[in-house]
């Protein structure tokens, strides 16, 4: 069942009359698209038109930390996907509902399971204000350990995303992946094969449809050969802004 998003404090009036026809993306995956770039001072300066749902479920402006998985939670590439998007549709608003949590493992977000349960828990409360366009995903670093599971991985993906978005009643949502950062290759202990899968993340628009991927190369870590940099997640934003693009030509 659907329920409504209540707005709470001084600034209520004026945010629920944007949360109405929101253009809505869920963000899902692990730390990558949580965001871990540290917080500058444009981080935290509003953005017309672009709003996230809180962890209480309240539609506020979308300033980073957007999600609240963990307390290094900072910033991520939502709010550059959301300015890009805005410069091929500046009439749109868009709603961002971050769901992502750090450290995750692709079978933790298998249906049923907790992560899963609670990124359909979050996106069918934002469902009222508009109407889903996208759902993002970063994910796959968790799963870099191990060879079976980097080769099992769009076997897997495909059955989970399949089942996020018959949860979202829209079959063939659009989707945009990203790769993995190409600095983890520096760090073969604990991330062997995260080659094998990137492979399988550019594989998943011939596995599935209205699936895009989006290239990560020469974006750069913030010094722990693990999570892409601040300059780093505001790029990849712009990239997957414009690989949504390519797979929704009724934006704008």
């Amino acid at each position: 069942m659907q329920r409504r998003v209540f707005l709470a404090g001084s600034a209520s009036l004026a945010l629920q009359a944007q949360t109405t026809n929101l253009k809505l993306f869920l963000l899902a995956g692990q730390s990558n698209m949580a965001g871990r770039g540290v917080v500058e001072a444009e981080d935290q300066v509003p953005v017309p038109g672009v709003l996230a749902l809180s962890k209480e479920m309240e539609w506020k402006p979308a300033v980073d930390p957007i999600h609240y998985d963990k307390p290094i939670a900072a910033v991520g590439l939502g709010r550059s996907f959301a300015r890009t998007l805005l410069n091929f549709g500046p009439q749109q608003r868009i709603g961002l509902v971050p769901a992502a949590m750090g450290g995750s493992s692709l079978d933790e977000w298998k249906p049923g399971g907790t992560l899963f349960t609670q990124a359909v828990r979050r996106a069918k409360a934002a469902a009222p204000a508009g109407v889903f366009c996208g759902i993002l995903w970063h994910q796959g670093e968790a799963d870099s350990s191990k060879e079976e599971l980097a080769r099992s991985y769009t076997a897997r993906w495909v059955p989970m995303m399949n089942a996020l978005r018959g949860e979202l009643g829209a079959p063939e949502l659009p989707v945009v992946v990203g790769q993995l950062g190409e600095f983890l290759r520096t760090t073969p202990d604990a991330s062997p094969f995260s080659g094998l899968v990137n492979e399988q993340l550019a594989q998943l628009p011939l596995r599935a449809r209205k699936v895009a991927f989006v290239s990560s190369a020469g974006l750069k870590d913030k010094g722990d050969s693990v999570h892409f940099n601040t300059p780093g997640l505001r790029e990849f934003g712009r990239r997957y802004a414009l690989a949504y693009l390519s797979l929704d030509a009724t934006w704008g």
